[in-house]
Formats: C-alpha cells, structure tokens, sequence
C-alpha cells in the first residue's frame, strides 16, 4: 500500500483515494494526485509587527478593543493562548477564546506573536 499525501487544507492524515482524486474526509477536500497547490491557496496571516501567525500561537493584544454588546472590552496586554486562523472576508482571521469575555474573532493587526 502506498503512502498517501496529507490534506493540503487542514493537514489531516485520513486522505482516501476515490478513483483519480484524493479525498480529506475531515474537511471534505477533494484533489487530483497529481496537482500541485498554488501559493494563491495558503492563508498567511501576519500579526502587528509583520511576523507570521500559526494556528496554536499564543498572542498578545496590542491596543485597546471594545467588544460590541459588552460594556467591558478587551485591554491591552491581554494574552489569549491557542489561536486558530479563519478565513475572513472582513478581515478577522484570528479566532479564540478571550479571558473573561468568551469566544471572539479578531483582526490581525491588533495582536503580537509572543
């Protein structure tokens, strides 16, 4: 049995073939075995200072935020641990679970890498 390609989507190792194509059934992906992934496919999230952001890093807030439907907001300095990167249509690609306020999505430029 030979070895086959991890997801180009998610990473997950359960790909399957289904006659030509290669099949992730975690995100449901699908891809010829042969096709190369273009660069134009990948998420490159940068935080504040310009450095690239993984899904797991741990973060700090660079700027005060005020969260809508709260009275309170998220000041700075507030480190928020495990990110996860979200395609975001309106700029908010970083998604995680702020301290004392719940699950939130944030915009890139308001964060450092620690």
């Amino acid at each position: 049995m030979s070895q086959l390609p991890n997801c180009p989507k998610c990473g997950s190792e359960y790909t399957y073939e289904d006659g030509s194509l290669l099949i992730c059934p975690e995100c449901a992906h699908e891809w010829s075995a042969n096709e190369v992934e273009s660069d134009e496919d990948i998420l490159v999230v940068k935080d504040a200072n310009g450095t690239i952001l993984q899904d797991g890093d741990d973060v700090t807030v660079v700027k005060d935020l005020k969260v809508k439907g709260s009275s309170s907001g998220i000041k700075v300095g507030t480190k928020i641990k495990g990110i996860r990167l979200v395609e975001g249509n309106d700029g908010h690609n970083i998604d995680c679970k702020v301290p004392g306020v719940g699950a939130i999505k944030l915009k890139q430029e308001f964060v450092k890498k620690q």
